[in-house]
Formats: structure tokens, sequence, C-alpha cells
């Protein structure tokens, strides 16, 4: 019998959710049908309930309802908890179990794919939101000799500090703060990839040999990309690498098997120009 799977989201058109999953399943033997589901926005509730009642056996999270995904859950992991948000669902009778993969994909995008370790390395979030929350934990089990959050608003940054001191150390503050210091992985984790806007960032900001990582995909050199090629950053990199490993991770959850993904990562991949 086939088993269900779908993809929620608002908009959801453009989802390569139901293609990367559909590549998966193809090439590990499993017998999925995934599907993307427009969703309400006063509706998402209703929707989750009403696909497992049909018999469907997880779902993955689009925006805007990672933090409702997270509050529907009755079994949250350890990581959706701290990012308050959760991508992905697990449905086991009554039990509705939650993760949150997003940081695990790009841990997983940055080490694997693009040959960046992060252990010993100064490693810089742009933005304190729902997705730099759910990068903590995964880039901290790496042990990067300095794990640090920038924000428009430094309280927002310092909040972050507050609710993962028993897990990791964190410098953070406004962006002011990184004169005069030097990281060798910069991860935009804000939405100016999507509104097209500069991120006011100091001169000096990107060590020599530095990675420089955008979490949205599909939108070419973004500011923060042109930004670190000014600087004279290489290596830079969408999210694109990043949407699949942290499928990679569901499918898995879901299937008990892992699916390779390098094949999935070249097949997607648009060149950045």
């Amino acid at each position: 019998m086939t088993d269900r799977y779908a993809v929620l989201g608002n908009p959801i058109g453009h989802s390569k959710s139901p293609l990367i999953h559909g590549l998966f399943a193809q090439a590990t033997g499993q017998d999925i049908a995934y599907t993307a589901i427009e969703t309400p926005l006063d509706g998402f509730k209703d929707t989750v309930l009403a696909f497992r009642a049909s018999g469907g056996r997880g779902l993955n999270v689009s925006l805007p309802f990672k933090l409702q995904a997270y509050e529907i859950a009755t079994e949250p992991s350890e990581r959706a908890r701290l990012a308050g948000a959760a991508n992905c669902l697990k449905f086991d009778g009554d039990r509705i179990l939650a993760d949150n993969f997003d940081g695990v994909g790009l841990v997983n995008d940055l080490q694997r794919n693009l040959g960046c370790p992060l252990a010993g390395k100064r490693v810089l979030l742009l933005g304190a939101g729902g997705a730099t929350r759910g990068a903590l934990l995964p880039i901290a089990a790496e042990r990067p000799a300095l794990l640090s959050v920038a924000n428009r608003t430094a309280d927002k940054a310092h909040a972050l500090r507050h609710d993962f001191a028993a897990h990791t150390p964190l410098q953070t503050g406004g962006y002011e703060t990184l004169v005069g210091q030097a990281f060798d992985v910069v991860i935009n984790a804000t939405s100016t990839g999507l509104t097209q806007e500069a991120l006011p960032l100091p001169a000096g900001v990107f060590a020599p040999g530095a990675i420089a990582y955008e979490m949205v995909y599909g939108k070419g050199l973004t500011p923060f990309l042109k930004q670190a090629q000014v600087a004279g950053v290489s290596t830079v990199a969408d999210g694109v690498g990043m949407l699949i490993e942290q499928a990679a991770e569901a499918f898995a959850w879901w299937r008990g098997v892992r699916p390779d993904t390098r094949a999935v990562i070249q097949q997607l991949t648009v060149p950045l120009a």
C-alpha cells in the first residue's frame, strides 16, 4: 500500500519538495505518494488533522506554518523546542511527533557538499529569527571556535544568548559589534535574500578563505552574496543544498532509510549569476 506524505504551505506552488521526495523514493525503492497542499492561512490545524485522518503518514511544513507545526505537536524534539518551530511532522496513532531539520540540513550541506568543516571555525549567523534558532544547535554540535549572532535589533540577538545558554555560548549583538572581527563562515539567515536588501556589514567581516552562505535559494546572487564577492570571497552558495539535505533527514525519519543527496543537488542547482 502506498504511504502518503505532503508539504503544507501558503503559497506552495513553487515548492520543489514533491520532486525531491519523488526522486528519493525512486532511488530507495520506497512506495510513497508525495503532494503539495496549499493551506489556508487560518486552516493549518484542520488541514493537518484531516490529512492524518485520511491515512497520511507525515508532513513537511513550509512558511508560514512552522510555528503552528510546533504548537500542534504532542511530542516535539529538543531541536524543535529550542527553535520554537518545526518543519516536519510524523503521525503515530494519536501522537504527533515534530522535528526541525533545517539546521541539520544546513550543516550537512556545508560539511558534506561544500567541504567546509565547522570544527574550530569562526561562524557568524546574520539574523535572530526562526532560521537562526533552528541552526544554532546543529552548528554548535560541530564545535566551532566561535559562534556569533548579529541582528539589526541587538536585544533579539541577546535573547538567543539567554535561551541557548545551557547548550552553547554565543556572542551576540548588533551589526555594529562586528567591526574589527572576521569570520570563516558567514551565513545569511535573514529574509533579505527575498527582499533584495543589502545588510550593513562592516568591512573585514569575511576572513581570508571564508565561505558566504545564503539560506534563500533560487534567487541568484543576492545582495549578501554580492557583498561577499566584492569583499573577495570566492566560495559563495545558496540554500538549495540545505533544502535537499533537510528533506533527506525528513525522509530518513519517516522511512528508516537515508537517500543519497548528491544527484538531486546536482539536478536542482542553478548557477549563481
